[in-house]
């Protein structure tokens, strides 16, 4: 029979924060022993540093120039078939826990059912997580003020000293990676033994604001912290056009960057408790070894480096690389580390080959079940303040933007991208070879716009109520935020 999928994936999580890839700090006991049954990829990236395009990427094994999501207002075109809707005509059952991000909110790109917790835009006031929240009498307001910018115009001003980071202001049973966690659970414990399954559990976390609950905030001392490699004084003059974005990154200072730190690595850990939690589920109703496990993230976080915090900005390692880790049915490749360049259009072709099913269409991905699958170049792009293209060889990456022009990086003498070599004609063969490798990849396919279609078929439709939350938590938000009267 073919194999039961859980593809658990987390936001804004760096590769490089997990215990398994040698991070000196982060505990990921879970993340750690799923990677040590199964395969961790060292050289996986995103298709862009932002939450709707990666997905849309991972769900239809395309680049987004080939699927047209381009932000995180928009719509899956019809015609785009995803690994979901594919497990479905093969008659898996299929379902997702958690943030997808999606526009309408409970788009149907193949689940059959949706328990979603969002964070951002309209999902928010649509969602099972908020209703049960609002319904509780309870309001998010840290997560609301960091991300809502009606609110965040009202924030005090140690929300800007801190860079948003501090402690939830709901308690851990009401947190969001809880609820997700809690909700996963349930539907394994629901899996049918005579039918395929799909389970993908989206987290929110560790995406900013950086508020683990009371519990797990105190998890890390920031003064016992490694600063992360990268970590620079100030602002490098090649990344100056990047210090006013979500934050003014001028003013982070290390004991402010080292309490950041520790409340991510607080919601890293947190997050790491309940995929224990869920693999352990898995694991009593005798499930583990025959499912099919991915661990990955949207994309990454800069946490630090060249002095910036976020995803705003450069495609440097830290923002675009994100952790994979597959665990294969049975014991195949157990404990394995891969080198090669691999991709999120990976994860579409991987599952279908493991379920022996068919796209509609041929993927451009490779099937990583095979130790040989990989790519010569991964390629990412960003189109949000400025057109951006990453291209990444064995050793060289390139990075060109309508802005800042070409950069070119040897991750070999220069894993931290501070030497631009684009001028070096000892390193001109190199530009010209990932030039053309970029000319080719964006002659591939014309490059549509961005498809944004509100009223395109969902799975349920749960507007009901909306305008009534909005008020609820928009109130809870002004009474957090006013003065104190004594």
């Amino acid at each position: 029979m073919p194999p039961n999928v859980l593809i658990i994936q987390a936001d804004q999580f760096r590769a490089d924060c997990l215990g398994a890839a040698g991070h000196p700090d982060v505990r990921t006991p879970a993340l750690d022993r799923l990677a040590a049954d199964g395969v961790r990829f060292r050289n996986a990236y995103s298709t862009f540093p932002v939450c709707t395009p990666s997905r849309y990427s991972l769900l239809s094994g395309l680049q987004v120039r080939q699927h047209g999501g381009w932000t995180n207002r928009c719509t899956l075109a019809p015609g785009i078939d995803t690994f979901p809707r594919a497990l479905r005509r093969a008659g898996y059952r299929t379902a997702a826990v958690g943030k997808m991000h999606f526009t309408p909110t409970y788009l149907d790109v193949g689940y059959d059912k949706l328990e979603l917790a969002e964070q951002d835009g309209p999902g928010r006031y649509d969602d099972d997580y908020h209703r049960e929240l609002a319904a509780a009498g309870l309001a998010p307001v840290t997560d609301l003020v960091d991300q809502e910018w009606e609110f965040r115009d009202q924030a005090p001003g140690s929300y800007w000293e801190t860079y948003g980071s501090g402690t939830s202001d709901l308690p851990e049973a009401w947190h969001s990676t809880t609820w997700i966690g809690e909700r996963a659970r349930r539907a394994v414990a629901g899996w049918s033994a005579k039918t395929g399954e799909l389970l993908h559990v989206s987290f929110v976390k560790p995406h900013h604001p950086f508020d683990p609950p009371a519990g797990w905030a105190e998890a890390y001392d920031p003064d016992a912290l490694t600063l992360l490699p990268g970590w620079t004084a100030g602002i490098p003059a090649a990344d100056e056009r990047y210090r006013q974005r979500y934050f003014d990154y001028g003013p982070l200072t290390e004991p402010i960057l080292r309490r950041v730190m520790a409340h991510y690595y607080a919601t890293i850990t947190q997050l790491d408790h309940q995929v224990g939690l869920l693999l352990d589920e898995l694991r009593r109703r005798g499930r583990y070894d025959d499912t099919l496990i991915i661990f990955t993230a949207d994309h990454g976080e800069y946490l630090g480096f060249h002095h910036l915090l976020l995803k705003d900005g450069p495609m440097y390692d830290p923002v675009i690389k994100v952790p994979l880790v597959i665990k294969f049915p049975g014991s195949r490749r157990s404990g394995e580390v891969n080198d090669r360049l691999v991709s999120m259009i990976d994860v579409a072709p991987t599952v279908l080959t493991a379920c022996r099913a068919e796209p509609e269409n041929p993927w451009p991905g490779r099937d990583l079940a095979d130790p040989a699958a990989g790519h010569r170049y991964v390629f990412a792009e960003d189109r949000r303040q400025e057109r951006a293209i990453m291209i990444r060889s064995e050793r060289y990456k390139l990075l060109w933007s309508d802005a800042a022009g070409k950069s070119l990086f040897d991750l070999v003498a220069d894993p931290y991208e501070f030497t631009d070599l684009a001028a070096d004609p000892a390193h001109a063969e190199a530009l010209a070879e990932l030039r053309e490798a970029r000319a080719r990849w964006a002659l591939h396919e014309a490059t549509p716009p961005t498809y944004l279609d509100p009223a395109a078929p969902v799975r349920a439709e749960l507007t009901d109520g909306r305008a009534e939350r909005r008020d609820l938590f928009a109130t809870a938000v002004a009474r957090a935020l006013a003065p104190d009267p004594a």
